[in-house]
């Protein structure tokens, strides 16, 4: 059986689920959106690392882990050059091993306009 994680972060009117739950295994996707305002945050890939970091943390409370419960986060980014800033922060929130695995691409670009960054990510709760 597949559950909704209630994040308050995913907008209600839109077709999508920013977290789920099948038994212990978790999915989850962020954005650099920020959860009060609903507004794309500024200040280039270091703020919006930051905020889709946070923002997988808020999902993992929600389902009663942190994320310290990630085995896998795949990175999106629109733009190459930006990769040292988001390695920056994202070492910020990751500093023990293991690590969860990790895919990092580039694409051309993503959905919401100034979008740098979207992030996606499997978590398993103990």
């Amino acid at each position: 059986m597949i559950e909704r994680i209630e994040t308050g972060i995913a907008p209600s009117s839109a077709p999508i689920n920013d977290a789920v739950r099948a038994d212990k295994h978790l999915w989850l996707v962020a954005i650099a959106e920020d959860p009060v305002s609903g507004e794309i945050v500024e200040g280039g890939i270091e703020a919006q690392t930051r905020r889709c970091i946070d923002n997988l943390a808020i999902a993992l409370k929600a389902a009663g882990g942190s994320l310290r419960n990630l085995v896998m986060v795949q990175i999106f980014l629109t733009d190459s050059a930006d990769a040292a800033g988001m390695n920056a922060v994202y070492r910020e929130y990751f500093t023990e091993q293991p690590y969860p695995v990790r895919a990092t691409v580039v694409v051309k670009e993503l959905l919401a306009a100034g979008l740098k960054i979207e992030m996606t990510a499997t978590g398993v709760l103990d």
